[in-house]
């Protein structure tokens, strides 16, 4: 058995896989704020109820808001401030008696898609949550791809390639460089250029129904974001050159991104041809917490 932890800053939620893949076991629990010991005992008990409900023994395995240091060993860049500079692997195995693995929320995404998702059978695996924010995890062999410093997959704090003179110089970030990719295709980032054309201030889904209605200042909005999401794509491919693009998060949902990247990636990418195929996720919410339980492996 394969338990895996997604810990986020309002919850925490617990599975129990098989090793074919089969849910045994779901819940969630708030997640104690700024109280790390709670974090710990909160994971715990999830751990523990997971393997009293099932009389198994199971490996484990926590997607975090943020990476664990590879010179360190503690976490760093975590929106859940109180995990910065935590030993949260460490802790976890005292407490838990066994190993524990870590790895970001975004490579937990790619993972869980390349095992047995939408990724399914290729090799490198480049995941994508379009949210409030932007995050991103490479899977290669399945396995979350981590690098020296633990920042594989932060291709949404590069600066979106090719601006326009109406986008340069992009607006500020919370990493505190201006004209982030983040800034642009993120959820956040499509309703503030809406925003900025029409004086409106409408969530995604609200500009969304409003573009299929055939509202002009809508469309325009969403023609912009999508030819910002293939530039942004064609960094990935020209860098890593992956075999799919996973896309979830809020904005994935979007049906009409899917046919509009992949018309417009190859314009985009170096030589001008491209078979890396951008699709929408197969587990949804899941998929965070399936990666981190498939973190182990098959």
């Amino acid at each position: 058995m394969r338990i895996g932890i997604d810990l986020g800053g309002t919850k925490i939620e617990g599975i129990a896989l098989s090793d074919q893949g089969q849910e045994l076991w779901r819940e969630r629990v708030a997640t104690p704020q700024g109280d790390y010991q709670g974090i710990l005992q909160a994971i715990a008990g999830l751990v523990q109820r997971a393997e009293a409900n099932l009389t198994l023994t199971g490996s484990v395995g926590v997607g975090i808001p943020g990476v664990l240091s590879p010179q360190t060993g503690k976490v760093k860049n975590a929106n859940t401030q109180c995990l910065n500079g935590q030993a949260l692997d460490q802790d976890l195995s005292q407490l838990l008696n066994r190993e524990v693995r870590l790895a970001n929320d975004a490579n937990c995404f790619a993972v869980s898609e390349a095992v047995d998702g939408a990724g399914q059978g290729k090799s490198l695996v480049f995941g994508i949550i379009l949210g409030t924010g932007c995050g991103a995890g490479i899977a290669v062999n399945e396995r979350p791809l981590v690098g020296a410093n633990g920042l594989s997959g932060e291709w949404g704090h590069n600066p979106l390639p090719w601006m326009t003179p109406q986008e340069y110089p992009g607006s500020p970030c919370f990493c505190g460089r201006r004209g982030c990719i983040e800034t642009f295709v993120s959820g956040t980032g499509f309703s503030r250029q809406y925003s900025q054309l029409t004086s409106h201030n409408l969530p995604g889904d609200q500009i969304i129904h409003r573009m299929r209605q055939g509202e002009p200042a809508a469309s325009q909005v969403f023609e912009l974001y999508c030819d910002q999401l293939s530039r942004a794509l064609a960094h990935v491919v020209n860098l890593l050159d992956p075999e799919i693009i996973v896309l979830g998060g809020g904005m994935s949902n979007i049906d009409e991104l899917y046919p509009e990247l992949n018309r417009r990636l190859a314009a985009d990418v170096l030589g001008r041809e491209c078979v890396t195929q951008v699709v929408a996720n197969r587990h949804g919410d899941s998929s965070g917490v399936r990666g981190a339980a498939w973190l182990w492996g098959r």
